[in-house]
């Protein structure tokens, strides 16, 4: 598990391989991570918007950025805590993901960014 805190923010992640997709043209393999957005702050915030980076050995780099989280825009009292799961296919057996999440202070309306941490992507059998 990765952690970091940005502005009260905490981000958790794990991650899992779930196996791999082929043919004799393209492999690809298959990659789940569970994401926990903790609000240690003093104030509400939302969720509103997330950007990523993907990375495989290959050297492919891919920017994905959107709306929320899988279809959500949670707001977060203090204290509270959103989980949520997602996938991505790599090239190769190896990558890594970084990231961020825009989020809205609803005390002071001001929009701010939470880092999330770099988390690396890899099959058992690559890393023996």
């Amino acid at each position: 598990m990765v952690q970091q805190v940005t502005k009260g923010i905490k981000i958790s992640v794990t991650t899992q391989y779930e196996g791999f997709l082929g043919n004799e043209h393209k492999t690809s393999y298959a990659f789940s991570y569970t994401i926990s957005i903790e609000n240690n702050s003093k104030d509400t915030v939302q969720l509103i918007s997330r950007y990523w980076n993907i990375k495989d050995a290959l050297n492919d780099t891919q920017e994905v950025s959107g709306q929320g989280v899988i279809g959500m825009k949670p707001v977060l009292e203090p204290g509270e805590v959103h989980t949520y799961s997602s996938g991505c296919m790599l090239l190769s057996p190896i990558g890594a993901m970084s990231g961020a999440f825009t989020m809205i202070n609803f005390s002071n309306k001001s929009a701010f960014k939470v880092d999330i941490p770099s988390f690396r992507l890899f099959t058992d059998f690559a890393m023996n």
